[in-house]
């Protein structure tokens, strides 16, 4: 099974550049069996841009998770600490292998009646399924 990641812009773009090699998460999907990370850039940009797969999934508190990964994180400590504002676990998953595709996927177009997800969902057989 593989998932889509929705991804701001900014966000994307330290990805694709090396620059950040986690991907912060408040929550995680429960199934773990995950193959292939797809990299949905959102709004303005509104395309599938890329893959990586799990290089391992980090799970502690944001003040521990940070001290752990700041130096590869490709985002500040305020943004980093304001998007874990009140929470007690946070997960980070390590990019290992991206890919960046040559021509980025419109999913509006190859994947009928298309949401993006607020955080990410399950691909199946050219799908988003959202967690349940």
């Amino acid at each position: 099974m593989d998932v889509l990641l929705s991804i701001k812009p900014k966000y994307v773009k330290s990805i694709i550049a090396g620059e950040k090699r986690y991907e912060f998460r408040k929550t995680i999907f429960k199934n773990r069996e995950i193959n292939r990370i797809y990299i949905y850039s959102s709004s303005p940009v509104k395309k599938i841009v890329g893959t990586f797969e799990i290089g391992g999934i980090l799970e502690d508190h944001p003040v521990n998770l940070w001290d752990n990964v700041k130096d590869y994180a490709g985002i500040n400590d305020r943004d980093f600490f304001s998007y874990f504002e009140g929470k007690s676990r946070a997960f980070a998953i390590a990019i290992q292998n991206l890919r960046e595709f040559d021509n980025p996927i419109d999913p509006y177009e190859t994947m009928p009646g298309f949401v993006p997800p607020q955080s990410y969902c399950y691909v199946d057989g050219g799908k988003c399924i959202a967690p349940r």
